[in-house]
């Protein structure tokens, strides 16, 4: 290829794997759903595309990139939540389900394609993993219940090294088996004690630069990105597909050892990782042939069915036995096994290696792995939020707000909402407006607020909104920002004066609530005059003089008015008002922020 026509490729692959990601959350899908066709029909109606064309070595770029998915994973796990049962139920899907699941794979592949047992034990290793990149937005996509979500998200993230590695065990044990040379058993444990090494190096790196040398924000940042590259290709040097055990160790590490100056995760970092994510997926779905899907494509639905409806139902089986897991709880776990970003890479990269060693069969290995890939994710993924509200294991749909202040007003307006039907938090720091909230029957969130949500690892549980209304302007926006990498939802503030005297506030942070008339300060004063919030019917006519501030439609979902967008209620909406001051013209006009 011309240089031209390589720099056409690199564009096109980048703006396809952004532009997928974006069309996916406007149509509020997993963005697997959107990238792996996009990137099959880029590979199939051009050549540009295709990675093998723009990059000398496209596998190791798979695994560099894969580690750094997996660092970004470790990064959000806590071994605190590994206990009891979960912890049972996560090592049984490891120890017991990666040999049921490549067992089942070994047989069910014999016997549907035409193919070698050796390529058939190749696509079992592979088609056990699942993984991080998958798993998260499906699980965020069917907002299942907490003990559920940590157990498959667990058990995602663990699998993948731990098959990654299966995977080049069975590889170099097929190659030896080609060639008639001895095979070394202690392969896969000496593979796991270098990726140890390796993630206790990385942890040490990172110690230094973030603690001895204090980097933080950008630096910090760029500190971690270069130390799990420069980590796990390091590993994979000294022996392949060992840089996995050696990233998600090193995320594991600094998010829970003590002593840690660790930075909050910045949106930079996440930026880095869905870029990766979409690069690798639009690169290894554009380089499957459509010739080489056709051929295999009956028999691989027939596999994908298996895998879906008995394999996976008899692992969660297996794995929840004679525990407290609910048959609710084991349903969605068993209806749960999606496969990633690692099946596609050892797949790409393993079935290249076999075919150029003339292994028959072994160029139906990355087909079949697209196939299923692509079958898994359309299945969960349009199935999972349904089963999972039908078994009781779903999150409500309905809105859960938090309301950060204790003034009256606030107190007020949380009343009202939960008048509107909603499930109403509130939280405030100082005493006094923590004794008022729970005067006024308020349930009130339990610690430190800020110092919950400024650790990295944290996250709001059951919040799905936030509205910062305390009277302090600055804080509110301040807040606001760092709340946001902690909840699974929107963040909004009230808006500070116009004339107020506040650093920050009119510059940045959250989206704002309410008009640009309808201020802290003006909310407070209006409501020190008699001024209060009405819970209305949307289908009942607009009382005159009052002004709409949420809309809580039918389904529980709480949408307020702000000043970058009103909101249009429908008949079966229930409607939160501010009501006018019984005597307009005792309303002050505020010459700078009293708050």
């Amino acid at each position: 290829m011309t240089q031209d026509q390589i720099l056409l490729g690199a564009a096109l692959t980048v703006a396809l794997a952004v532009g997928s990601q974006i069309l996916a959350s406007k149509l509020h899908v997993p963005s697997l759903i959107v990238l792996l066709p996009v990137g099959f029909a880029a590979g199939a109606l051009t050549k540009v595309v295709r990675p093998d064309n723009l990059v000398p070595d496209f596998t190791a770029l798979v695994s560099l990139g894969v580690a750094v998915i997996l660092y970004d994973a470790g990064l959000g796990l806590d071994p605190q939540q590994m206990k009891g049962e979960t912890r049972s139920v996560v090592t049984r899907l490891i120890v017991l389900g990666i040999p049921i699941t490549a067992g089942a794979c070994l047989g069910l592949v014999v016997a549907l394609f035409d193919v070698p047992v050796t390529v058939a034990l190749m696509l079992g290793v592979i088609l056990v993993v699942s993984g991080p990149t998958v798993v998260g937005p499906l699980l965020e996509h069917a907002r299942l219940a907490d003990r559920v979500r940590s157990v498959l998200t667990w058990e995602g993230t663990l699998v993948d090294p731990l098959g990654g590695i299966l995977g080049a065990v069975v590889f170099h044990f097929i190659v030896r088996l080609q060639d008639k040379e001895g095979y070394r058993v202690g392969l896969f444990f000496g593979s796991m004690a270098v990726g140890l090494a390796g993630g206790a190096v990385g942890v040490a790196v990172l110690w230094l630069t973030l603690r001895k040398l204090r980097l933080g924000g950008t630096l910090g940042t760029l500190a971690q990105l270069a130390t799990v590259v420069a980590v796990a290709a390091g590993c994979d040097v000294v022996l392949d597909d060992t840089g996995l055990i050696a990233a998600i160790v090193t995320g594991i590490g600094v998010a829970n050892l003590p002593g840690f100056d660790m930075p909050a995760r910045r949106p930079f970092f996440e930026t880095v990782v869905q870029l990766v994510i979409g690069l690798l997926f639009i690169s290894i779905s554009a380089s499957v042939a459509p010739k080489s899907v056709a051929s295999v494509l009956l028999p691989s639905l027939a596999l994908t069915a298996a895998l879906v409806l008995v394999v996976r139902p008899l692992v969660s089986v297996v794995a929840t036995a004679r525990t407290d897991v609910g048959s609710g709880e084991r349903a969605v776990i068993g209806w749960m096994a999606p496969r990633g970003i690692v099946a596609a890479s050892t797949a790409a990269t393993f079935s290249a290696s076999l075919v150029h060693q003339g292994l028959a069969g072994a160029d139906k290995i990355l087909p079949v792995t697209f196939l299923v890939i692509v079958g898994t994710v359309l299945v969960y993924a349009l199935t999972a939020r349904p089963v999972a509200v039908r078994l009781g294991v779903g999150e409500s749909a309905r809105s859960r707000p938090l309301l950060v202040g204790g003034a009256p007003w606030v107190i007020d307006l949380a009343r009202s909402l939960r008048a509107a039907g909603l499930d109403v938090l509130m939280w405030a720091g100082l005493p006094r407006e923590r004794d008022r909230i729970r005067e006024a029957g308020m349930e009130l969130a339990p610690g430190e607020l800020l110092a919950t949500a400024t650790d990295p690892g944290a996250r709001l549980e059951g919040v799905t909104t936030a509205l910062l209304l305390t009277d302090d302007d600055d804080l509110n926006a301040l807040a606001s920002v760092v709340v946001q990498d902690s909840l699974d939802g929107p963040v909004y503030r009230v808006g500070p004066h116009p004339g107020g005297q506040g650093i920050v506030a009119p510059y940045t942070g959250g989206g704002v609530l309410f008009g640009p008339g309808l201020v802290r300060s003006v909310l407070e004063d209006r409501h020190e005059l008699g001024a209060r919030f009405v819970v209305r019917p949307a289908a009942d006519p607009f009382p005159p003089g009052h002004e709409l501030l949420f809309v809580v439609r039918a389904d529980g979902r709480l949408e307020p008015v702000t000043e970058a967008q009103d909101v249009v209620p429908a008949a079966d909406d229930t409607l939160v008002l501010l009501g006018p001051v019984p005597n307009a013209s005792a309303l002050p006009t505020r010459a700078h922020d009293q708050g």
